[in-house]
């Protein structure tokens, strides 16, 4: 028997008043898969996601959800869906926010309170079980909002940026969640404009830019797009010269080491042999990893520079 994709989605565009917000998108969803559906903050990433649960109805193209029409019964109960737009009703206490999330999606009424009070126990809010949602600071509300998407245990988690708005603890906490999901052999796409959570979390990368698909693939084919990068220094005023086979680019920091872009034929290792053959002494020497970050630069290029560095630093703030 042949398992449905939880998603598929082929040359589906979308136009906003004549302005192009998807085009010619398409992509398959696998069970089982996490993936992070990536790109800066306009690319694309909410418009396909709404059009994947029929909110929005593309201009052209299929979508197939579990190998139906968007909405259709055969999904029902399936999905777990955490909107980019942040809302619970306010008069509601946190336990009737995801008691009621998961009735929708058709579980027992005495059923949906007892899973909701054990998600809140397990994930450390307990003290806002009976706590109306106004009340709840934001990091608070937007874990609430997750549980009640995923109370009813559902097989295809659809999560729209979120970790947006999240302190580094919280994000910390929303990672571990998603690997717990993920550890139950849950199929997971979730979209973000920062890279780091998708580097930490998946497997498979989808980016966006201007609409567009620009790569599809591992995560470990993504870095390889990246430049690679060290950090070399010594006293030896040779050194600027000696790199330059080495490297397309060399930068002096202010520490006095250069830094360093290899060029695509290069590796640490030769620099670091032609530097023991010349005797050069050096006082540091450090390799440095790929980041998504610079992959995604390198492939979208130079036009999408400032919003991704603006991205970039949201993480870390």
């Amino acid at each position: 028997m042949t398992i449905a994709s939880p998603l598929s989605i082929h040359n589906v565009s979308k136009a906003f008043a004549g302005k192009v917000a998807v085009e010619d998108v398409s992509f398959t969803v696998q069970p089982g898969e996490i993936i992070g559906f990536l790109g800066p903050n306009g690319a694309g990433k909410t418009t396909t996601l709404r059009m994947a649960l029929g909110l929005i109805k593309p201009d052209s193209g299929e979508i197939k959800l579990f190998g139906g029409a968007p909405g259709a019964e055969s999904s029902f109960g399936r999905i777990g869906f955490l909107p980019e737009e942040r809302g619970l009703y306010k008069k509601q206490t946190a336990r009737e926010s995801i008691a009621h999330m998961a009735r929708l999606n058709g579980m027992k009424g005495k059923e949906a309170f007892k899973i909701a009070d054990e998600m809140l126990d397990k994930y450390g809010l307990s003290e806002a079980k009976r706590k109306k949602n106004k009340d709840m600071s934001k990091g608070m509300a937007q874990k609430v909002q997750l549980l009640a998407a995923i109370a009813h245990d559902p097989e295809f988690y659809i999560l729209d940026e979120p970790f947006s708005g999240l302190d580094p603890v919280n994000q910390q906490v929303l990672e571990a969640m998603v690997r717990e999901i993920a550890e139950r052999g849950r199929t997971i796409i979730f979209s973000t404009h920062v890279m780091e959570h998708a580097e930490r979390l998946c497997d498979r990368i989808i980016l966006m830019a201007g609409g567009r698909k620009v790569f599809d693939g591992s995560t470990d084919d993504a870095l390889s797009k990246a430049p690679r990068r060290m950090v070399i220094g010594s006293d030896d005023d040779r050194l600027t010269e000696l790199m330059s086979p080495f490297a397309t680019s060399i930068i002096p920091r202010e520490d006095g080491a250069l830094n360093l872009i290899l060029k695509d034929k290069a590796n640490s290792q030769e620099v670091l042999e032609r530097c023991v053959f010349e005797k050069i002494n050096l006082t540091r020497f450090e390799p440095k990893p790929p980041t998504l970050h610079e992959a995604f630069v390198a492939m979208v290029g130079e036009d999408m520079r400032a919003e991704m560095e603006i991205a970039n630093m949201e993480v870390r703030a």
